[in-house]
C-alpha cells in the first residue's frame, strides 16, 4: 500500500506538478476573474489523482486542463448573483434551453473518445503539435517555443496530423455527414 502511494506521489510530481504554472497562466488568460484560483487548481489535482487511481491516463496534462476549465465554469454557474438596481425581471418562459439532450451528450462523448484515440495513434511529436494547436489553441510560434522546434516543423507535423486524423476518422466510420 505504501509502495503504491509512493508511486502515485512520484507520478504526480513527475507528470502533473510541472504543469501547475502553465495551468494557472492558462486559466487566468482564459477567464478574467476566477473565483478561488487556488481551490480550482487543488480540486483539479484531486480529480486527476482520483482518475489516475482508477487507471492510467493517456494525457494527464489535457485531463488536468479540462478538469480545471470545468471547475471554473461550474463555479461561475453556481455563483449567486443579485439583480442590479433597475434591472428588469426576466420571464423564465422566454429563456431558451440550450442544454444538450442525453443523446447529444452521448454522441459528443463518443466523438471526444474517438478524437483521443486518433491523437494517440499519431507519432509522439505529431500528437504533441496537434494537441497544443487544436486542444489548447496555441499559435504555431507558441507550439514551436514550447517544443523547442521550428515553426516550419510545427506546420509540417500539423499537416501530417490532420491527414492522419482524417484517415483515422474515415477508417472508424466517421464522416462529415454524421455531424449536424
Amino acid at each position: 500500500m505504501q509502495a503504491e502511494s509512493s508511486q502515485n506521489s512520484d507520478w504526480f510530481v513527475r507528470e502533473v506538478l510541472p504543469h501547475e504554472g502553465d495551468l494557472r497562466s492558462w486559466l487566468t488568460s482564459r477567464f478574467e476573474t476566477i473565483p478561488d484560483l487556488d481551490d480550482v487548481v487543488q480540486e483539479s489535482f484531486f480529480k486527476l489523482l482520483r482518475a489516475h487511481a482508477s487507471g492510467p491516463l493517456a494525457n494527464p496534462r489535457a485531463y488536468l486542463f479540462s478538469t480545471a476549465k470545468n471547475a471554473v465554469l461550474s463555479r461561475f454557474r453556481h455563483r449567486k448573483h443579485e439583480r442590479p438596481t433597475g434591472a428588469k425581471e426576466i420571464d423564465p418562459l422566454s429563456i431558451v434551453d440550450e442544454m444538450r439532450s442525453p443523446l447529444e451528450e452521448a454522441t459528443a462523448n463518443d466523438e471526444i473518445r474517438l478524437l483521443v484515440q486518433a491523437l494517440e495513434s499519431l507519432p509522439r511529436r505529431c500528437c504533441q503539435v496537434m494537441t497544443l494547436r487544436k486542444i489548447y489553441g496555441f499559435s504555431r510560434s507558441e507550439v514551436a517555443n514550447k517544443l523547442g522546434i521550428s515553426v516550419n516543423t510545427v506546420q509540417v507535423q500539423y499537416a501530417k496530423g490532420l491527414k492522419r486524423c482524417a484517415v483515422f476518422f474515415r477508417k472508424h466510420g466517421y464522416r462529415k455527414a454524421n455531424r449536424k
